[in-house]
């Protein structure tokens, strides 16, 4: 089942006389439960197509359609509350709110969905043991070690079971074991729940983890192969 089609998607940047293509021109499509790697150069436009995908930044022509929904016709608002409830986001920074435990970061989005507080309870405790940080509730950011943070934000991106990840340098700040684990962890939740993940990486460790591998150069796919 198709989540998300791009279709002539470009993002031009101007600074005086020069032209950037960031995005040049794209013309792709995901599926339910893909595991994907969005590879390639940096400054090849990985980051700034994330961005796109998950409306956090606007295309310059062409159009994103989720589920059927061209995003870029939203309003503002519209468009978080869109975001809010079909994307999920994990960056290289953890993004984690310093004052809040490791439960209440996880459970942000849905505190602001309304979600009843015994059913909140209930996913972030499911979630906590699937990722292997059961008993990290109550610890703040501070408390918890680089890959224990970055397994906050992957439940938070899940929490609210959107339709799909998007996962921008995950691994960056993590060492080996570390980010192994979290491979490990986002792949079964990959098998388990269905969820698609789209990742924008040069880390070899995510690129052999990966089932379909989609490389940019110059803003334009040059490459999209099943692995």
């Amino acid at each position: 089942m198709e989540v998300i089609k791009v279709k002539d998607l470009y993002k031009i940047y101007r600074e005086s006389e020069i032209e950037v293509k960031a995005v040049n021109g794209i013309n792709l499509s995901f599926e339910k439960g893909e595991f994907t790697a969005i590879v390639g150069p940096s400054g090849c436009g990985k980051t700034t197509f994330l961005n796109l995908l998950g409306g956090l930044d606007t295309p310059t022509s062409g159009a994103v359609f989720i589920d059927g929904t061209d995003i870029s016709t939203l309003s503002s608002k519209q468009m978080i509350d869109f975001r809010m409830n079909n994307i999920g986001f994990v960056f290289q920074a953890y993004n984690l709110i310093p004052v809040l435990t490791a439960k209440e970061n996880a459970e942000f989005i849905m505190h602001m969905q309304n979600i009843p507080k015994k059913e909140r309870d209930l996913r972030i405790a499911e979630l906590f043991k699937a990722i292997g940080i059961e008993g990290k509730e109550n610890m703040r950011p501070n408390k918890l070690s680089g890959g224990q943070q970055q397994r906050v934000a992957v439940a938070r991106a899940l929490a609210s079971k959107p339709k799909f990840i998007l996962a921008d340098e995950p691994t960056a700040n993590l060492d080996s074991k570390a980010t192994g684990e979290l491979l490990d962890i986002m792949h079964q939740l990959n098998k388990n729940e269905n969820v698609t993940f789209i990742f924008a990486t040069h880390d070899k460790r995510v690129i052999q983890r990966a089932e379909r591998i989609v490389t940019l150069e110059d803003g334009k796919v040059i490459s999209d192969n099943n692995v």
